[in-house]
C-alpha cells in the first residue's frame, strides 16, 4: 500500500475473538463509530463475507461503498472497493499478531481515494481519523467479547 495510513493497537483478547469481530460485518455499526448500515452480499464457504456494501459517515458526507474480501486465515483480511459514486479506490486490511504475553496486535492500513474533490490533508486526517476510531472500538468490542466469555 503507497499511502495511505497505518495504525496499530494492542487487543487484550485471543487472535481468535478479535478476527471474529472483525469479520462480523453485519455488525460493525454495533462498535464501529462511523459505520451506519451494512448488508453482506455474497459469502465464503465458511461463512465469512466476501462482498458488502457499507453505508458510513465519511466526516464531510455520507458515503456507501462495496467492498471485496480476501483473508489469510485468522492473520489477515483484506479488502478493496468497488469503484462507485463515491470512493474511486480504496485498499485496506488488518492483522492480527498474537502476543507472548497474550492478547492480540492488531495493525490497520487503509488507502482512500474519494470520487469527489477532497484536499489532500483533509483525506489524510479522516483516513487518520478513520482508522484510530476503528481500531479502538474493535478494541472494545473484542476485550468486551473475550472477558464475557471467562
Amino acid at each position: 500500500m503507497a499511502e495511505g495510513t497505518v495504525q496499530t493497537i494492542q487487543v487484550d483478547a485471543p487472535a481468535e475473538v478479535v478476527f471474529g469481530v472483525a469479520a462480523d460485518v453485519g455488525r460493525f455499526p454495533e462498535w464501529a463509530a462511523a459505520v451506519r448500515e451494512t448488508e453482506v452480499l455474497d459469502t465464503n464457504e465458511d461463512g465469512t463475507p466476501a462482498r458488502a456494501t457499507l453505508v458510513v459517515d465519511g466526516m464531510i458526507r455520507t458515503i456507501t461503498y462495496t467492498l471485496n474480501y480476501t483473508y489469510d486465515g485468522i492473520a489477515r483480511i483484506s479488502w478493496s472497493a468497488e469503484p462507485g459514486d463515491d470512493i474511486a479506490e480504496m485498499d485496506g486490511r488488518y492483522e492480527f499478531y498474537e502476543l507472548e504475553e497474550g492478547g492480540t496486535e492488531v495493525v490497520y492500513a487503509l488507502k482512500v481515494e474519494p470520487n469527489f474533490k477532497v484536499p489532500g490533508l483533509l483525506r489524510r486526517q479522516a483516513e487518520k481519523q478513520i482508522v484510530g476510531t476503528a481500531l479502538r472500538g474493535l478494541r472494545d468490542r473484542a476485550e468486551e467479547l473475550a472477558s464475557a466469555s471467562d
